[in-house]
């Protein structure tokens, strides 16, 4: 099934003349991760505290959503095109997407009357794919990106969830089943993630075997 990953490529070409700008400028990619996550802990605490006193406060979450994937482009970006490639920024970018994906979809217990484990299913779940997609070079497969549920899809649907409550369109249980189609479609990425990368270990290491036959 497609992702919105596939749209990455388009979306890094608009991004190229800003990140070469930053860098001119000294700004290192570990900076930018950092600064995505603080910012979205903040955007997180704001939701938490005033969405359910304020409902317009939940477009902060479609608005911040789109800022964090430019910021998440950009910094791989950095790291990859201008020579910034580290093992701390490894961690880094790997950990504070976990930890910033699951204070966002925790805010929206900002909602009055929503039940909680549907939004703790969805978080959990949604930090499997990504250390689902990490396991594959222990494999000998790529870092898996497979969707229908990755992190750019997750965005999306959080961020368009967020827009519907700062309108008056959705409420508790709109929020609840999207939650809950959401963990599912989860788990299904995770089974493609890790289908995909035992294949592809498989296939690696029956190449691998042939040559040291010939």
């Amino acid at each position: 099934m497609a992702s919105i990953y596939a749209l990455k490529g388009r979306f890094q070409a608009l991004l190229r003349p800003l990140v070469r700008g930053l860098y001119a400028a000294g700004v290192t990619a570990n900076q930018v991760t950092l600064f995505a996550c603080l910012g979205s802990f903040a955007v997180a605490a704001w939701v938490l505290c005033g969405g359910a006193q304020q409902p317009g406060v939940f477009a902060a979450l479609p608005a911040w959503m789109f800022l964090r994937m430019a910021l998440n482009a950009i910094d791989g970006m950095l790291a990859r095109e201008h020579g910034q490639q580290s093992r701390l920024g490894a961690y880094l970018n790997e950990l504070c997407d976990v930890v910033s994906d699951s204070a966002l979809y925790l805010s929206l217990l900002a909602v009055p009357s929503v039940a909680p484990w549907t939004l703790l299913a969805f978080a959990g779940m949604a930090a499997l794919t990504e250390f689902a997609g990490i396991l594959g070079p222990l494999v000998g497969a790529p870092r898996r990106y497979d969707g229908p549920m990755g992190k750019s899809d997750r965005a999306f649907v959080v961020g368009a969830l967020g827009l519907a409550l700062a309108l008056g369109w959705a409420g508790a249980r709109a929020t609840e089943l999207v939650a809950i189609l959401a963990a599912l479609l989860c788990i299904w990425t995770v089974l493609r993630r890790v289908t995909a990368g035992v294949r592809h270990g498989a296939a690696s290491a029956d190449a691998a075997s042939l040559e040291s036959r010939e």
